[in-house]
């Protein structure tokens, strides 16, 4: 079977197929004819079992070493189960407090922050754990340089491609070599210099802000 017809069979994207062969959960075979993957009914099963436990919630390295034998599935499962559980206090715990702030009709600048600040601290401090919606926050702020690196790298390089493309199609009246070259090369390099702050700000958002979000 090609994968087209193991995504309609199963109900599992391309994407996340090959994100299961990458992860090493999911090895096909290959034609020998033309390389593509070749999946059959035993692929297909373990792609069955695959989404059964990732609808549960099972980690990617539980389900390794379900498959791998080291543990059966009833090991699996009391280990995921006592995650479960913490998860379910973490959240009972959080329904708690919404429901007591439900109780103050007042406007937000009236809420005594600080008070329940204190509290959560003390919960987390004894192993409740919060969601931290500022992990999300963060990943927004990965749109706004990425699309301004495009806005500014497309332009640059259909500049380029145009110059080239009008040497090549009238070299006669083209400037010469060596000064197409260094006509090339600006925005070629303005390209690289943008890409380049595109990497840092990445860097330094994936790495330092989210370091620092998490103090607050």
């Amino acid at each position: 079977m090609k994968i087209n017809e193991v995504e309609a069979l199963v109900g599992i994207t391309k994407k996340n197929i090959r994100f299961y062969e990458e992860k090493g959960l999911l090895s096909p075979s290959r034609n020998s004819e033309n390389g593509y993957r070749d999946y059959g009914q035993g692929e297909v099963d373990v792609l069955r079992r695959i989404k059964l436990l990732r609808k549960l919630g099972v980690p990617i390295e539980e389900i390794r070493r379900m498959q791998e034998g080291t543990q059966t599935v009833g090991d699996g499962m009391r280990r995921h189960l006592v995650t479960l559980e913490r998860e379910r206090r973490n959240l009972d715990e959080a329904a708690r407090l919404c429901t007591l702030l439900k109780e103050r009709e007042i406007p937000l600048r009236e809420l005594d922050a600080e008070g329940v600040l204190e509290e959560m601290e003390k919960l987390e401090q004894s192993g409740t754990t919060f969601q931290n919606k500022q992990r999300q926050d963060v990943r927004i702020r990965y749109v706004a340089p990425v699309v301004i690196t495009a806005a500014l790298v497309v332009p640059l390089a259909a500049l380029a491609a145009v110059m080239l493309w009008r040497f090549c199609i009238n070299p006669a009246n083209a400037p010469p070599l060596a000064v197409l070259l260094v006509m090339e090369a600006v925005p070629l390099l303005m390209i690289a210099g943008v890409l380049l702050a595109l990497f840092q700000r990445i860097k330094e958002i994936g790495r330092g802000e989210i370091d620092d979000a998490k103090q607050y």
